[in-house]
This record gives structure tokens, C-alpha cells and sequence, in this order.
């Protein structure tokens, strides 16, 4: 069942999207995400209208034509496999999405009353792929658009990879407040994909403080989305024998595009533990920008 914040596969589907997330449906600001799929030759038209996107392949390839000019996104054969090469669209654009062999789209969002950018091409060459945490905490981080890899107005993505059995986006955290050099306010959306045969399951935790109340514990399967308006959220668990995908997409209201998080200081303290483990040896999943 659906919930306000946690999503199974296909509850919030419209029209040509199985994920359609917007501000309005979401009852917050700025955060958006549409997930796309192509049939083979089929094509799709994207006005941007007032927020900035990316075009993110997450199976397969496509090709896109914005202001005259088309960006030819070679993709990737699944979330697992590799990073992927993107397409940035500021607001107020009209964009073209066409698949020759079909595939999966994911387009994040960000509403933006800035539009200082140009449509512009995202190489996989270019993508950081960072390992973080240590032994059952380890994951992979694809960097796609934040401050210091991709320059957006406020939009920021990132893809996580987690080894089943791990835990990521642990310790909790949040970033709902503006504290300068301290913490972003930054509304957030996962989208989840678990690897293997279809009945792979991980969870997602989202907890409030006290003087602004959430409480969601999602068993997540492909397919489905948790928003998260505020709040600590982690851990996100992948299931014994699933690798555990997922998408974060943030946008705020602050002027200055920044990615500042706050750990829950009850369990700030398991970072200090990674110092004597090592990282899990099965990441990564992919060669750092591997062709």
C-alpha cells in the first residue's frame, strides 16, 4: 500500500510516466522526478516549464534535441552495470527524448526561478565515483550533479549502491534546516531498484525530531519512491543476497547551491569505526569510469 511518503512500484504513475513525483504532488517546493520508459523507436516530448532536469539513463540509451542542438546519450545497460552519461535542460526549454532500442529514463528535477545555464552534455567520463563508509556500511556514490561535479541552479543527484547485506545512508541524517556552514534545507527523493530475479526487497527509515514529527519504515522493491520533506532518514538496508540501487534527487530554497547534512548524534559516532574496517570488497560494482 502507498503511503504519503513511500510509493510501490506504480502507485504514482501518470500518463507516459511510471514515477511521477512534483512539487504540488509532493506538497513541498522545489524537488521533482519523472521515470520514463521508451519503447523501441518511441519518442517523447519534455517541456521543462519552470524547473531544470536531467535526462539519466537508467537502462539503455536515447537521444536528445533541445534549442537545435541533439546529445546523443550512449546510457548503460542497468543501474549495476556502470555510471551513465546525462543530458542537463534548464527551465523553460523544449526537449525531445527518442529511443532507437527503447529503454529506462530517469529526470530529475529542481523548481528554479534561475535560468543562467544552457543545455549541455554530462560525460561518464566525467561522473566521480566515490566509496564511502567501511565494512557493512560501505557503499558506492555515483556524484552526477552536485556542487564541485556538474554546475546546476539548485538541482543535485547523486545515485547509491549498496552491497546486500549493507547499510547506507547511515548514520541518520537531515538537512532540513538553513544553518550556514552547518546544515542545507533540502527536500529529498529516492527511487529505488533492487538487483536479482524480481523479489529482492530492502528498507527505508525516516524518522522526525521532535518538533517536526515523520515516521516511515518502507520495505522497498523496484520501482517504488520514499520522499522525505524532512527528517532523519537512514538507514537505507539492501536485503542479504540483493544489491540495493537508489536515487536521490534534492532541491531547496536557498540561494547558494550547497549539500550540508547533520547527523542524528545518537549514532554520529559509527563513522569513527570505519577508520579500522575496510571497505566491502565488492565494490565497486563498476571500474571508476570504465568504458
Amino acid at each position: 500500500m502507498s503511503s504519503k511518503y513511500h510509493f510501490p512500484h506504480g502507485t504514482s504513475a501518470d500518463g507516459p510516466y511510471d514515477v511521477l513525483v512534483t512539487p504540488e504532488s509532493a506538497g513541498w517546493g522545489y524537488s521533482g522526478l519523472r521515470i520514463l520508459t521508451l519503447k523501441p523507436g518511441e519518442a517523447h516530448s519534455l517541456p521543462t516549464g519552470d524547473s531544470e532536469l536531467l535526462v539519466l539513463p537508467l537502462e539503455g540509451g536515447c537521444t536528445v534535441t533541445v534549442t537545435g542542438q541533439s546529445f546523443e546519450l550512449a546510457g548503460r545497460t542497468g543501474v549495476f552495470a556502470s555510471v551513465t552519461d546525462f543530458a542537463y535542460l534548464p527551465s523553460g526549454s523544449e526537449a525531445l527524448i527518442s529511443s532507437a532500442q527503447g529503454g529506462l529514463f530517469a529526470l530529475p528535477s529542481a523548481r528554479t526561478e534561475r535560468s543562467s545555464l544552457s543545455a549541455r552534455y554530462g560525460r561518464k567520463e566525467d561522473v566521480p565515483v566515490e566509496l564511502r563508509g567501511a565494512g557493512a556500511c560501505s557503499r558506492q556514490v555515483n556524484n552526477y550533479c552536485l556542487p564541485g561535479t556538474f554546475e546546476a541552479e539548485q538541482l543535485l543527484v547523486c545515485e547509491v549502491l549498496t552491497p546486500g547485506g549493507n547499510w547506507s545512508s547511515y548514520p541518520p541524517h537531515k538537512h532540513d534546516e538553513a544553518r550556514p556552514g552547518e546544515e542545507s534545507e533540502l527536500e529529498e527523493i529516492y527511487y529505488f531498484q533492487v538487483a536479482g530475479d524480481g523479489n529482492g526487497f530492502g528498507y527505508q527509515r525516516v524518522y522526525g525530531t521532535q518538533d517536526r514529527p515523520i515516521d516511515v519504515l518502507a520495505e522497498v522493491r523496484s520501482g517504488d519512491t520514499v520522499l522525505i520533506p524532512h527528517g532523519w532518514h537512514g538507514p537505507s538496508v539492501a536485503a542479504p543476497g540483493y544489491d540495493l540501487y537508489y536515487l536521490n534527487v534534492m532541491a531547496g530554497p536557498g540561494q547558494e547551491r550547497t549539500w550540508l547534512i547533520c547527523d542524528d548524534p545518537a549514532h554520529g559516532w559509527v563513522r569513527t569505526t570505519w577508520a579500522s574496517q575496510d571497505i566491502d570488497d565488492r565494490l565497486p560494482f563498476e571500474g571508476p569510469n570504465e568504458q
